[in-house]
């Protein structure tokens, strides 16, 4: 077992799945609305108002942009085309490049206190070897390193014999670090890849920019289920991962979300708000 995963042993974690949840607070579960809730979890787990909370979400189909993909010199080419094709556009607050979503995309946050103890490497290393854990039973093959051609490239891809199913990134707020990972379980990877594929050819055009964006190329991602010849659904994955925590030692906390996270949570949709202002406009 990976050293990191001693983090887990008699360690109380909060777990939320809002996977299936209409309406978190009173407010539309969206991906805007989820990275604003990790926020909010992040700032009370690092004033020690809650334990580390492990959190599961799910989207109906969405494209995650990064900050750099905004920048993108036709980006309202691409926007269009996305909305044409009945995806949502979102920028996130946390690192990387664009993101597809939907109902077969899992999306874990691990929040946690930094207290300058959890280091990027860390938080990172935690989230692979989880997922390790999680797979065990159907494969030993997965790997952590930067899959070319795919979408959000980065060290941390997970991938099975060069075929990336998973993304991890991390975003620190005060003294909590959110370590997050989204999961292509189920449905069409290749239609998911060929969205953001198109997304970049219309919004960088021939143009010549100062960020190198991915050449996405749709045979290089797939889902965990084509990898491990194993039909998962996003429910059984669910279970897999509250059912590895308790393996490892965590006792589950079933405690909800606090009112002091809802007044966090809604200064930091407003921000998000503000931050999707750009998008917005050509929607």
């Amino acid at each position: 077992m990976h050293k990191s995963l001693a983090f887990f042993q008699h360690q109380p974690i909060r777990f939320l799945d809002h996977s299936n949840t209409s309406t978190i607070f009173t407010f539309s579960n969206e991906a805007m609305t989820s990275f604003a809730i990790d926020d909010a979890i992040a700032t009370a787990v690092s004033n020690g108002e809650v334990n580390p909370t492990a959190r599961i979400w799910v989207h109906n189909d969405t494209i995650v942009l990064g900050i750099l993909d905004s920048r993108l010199p036709y980006l309202e080419r691409g926007l269009n085309f996305l909305q044409a094709n009945d995806y949502r556009a979102v920028i996130r607050n946390s690192g990387g490049l664009a993101v597809a979503l939907d109902k077969g995309v899992v999306n874990l946050s691990f929040i946690l206190p930094n207290k300058g103890a959890v280091s990027i490497h860390d938080g990172y290393d935690l989230m692979y070897a989880f997922i390790q854990e999680v797979f065990k039973r159907y494969t030993s093959k997965i790997k952590a390193y930067e899959i070319v051609g795919s979408y959000c490239p980065g060290d941390y891809d997970l991938s099975i014999n060069g075929i990336k199913f998973a993304g991890i990134s991390q975003r620190r707020v005060r003294d909590g670090v959110a370590v997050q990972i989204y999961i292509d379980v189920e449905g069409n990877s290749k239609k998911r890849a060929s969205i953001v594929k198109q997304f970049y050819s219309l919004s960088k055009g021939r143009e010549n920019t100062n960020y190198i964006y991915p050449e996405v190329n749709p045979e290089v991602m797939g889902t965990i289920s084509e990898l491990t010849h194993t039909p998962f659904t996003v429910h059984e994955v669910i279970q897999m991962i509250h059912q590895t925590m308790i393996d490892l030692g965590a006792f589950i906390d079933p405690k909800n979300l606090l009112p002091s996270e809802e007044t966090v949570f809604i200064k930091r949709l407003e921000q998000m708000k503000k931050r999707n202002e750009k998008i917005s406009t050509y929607l």
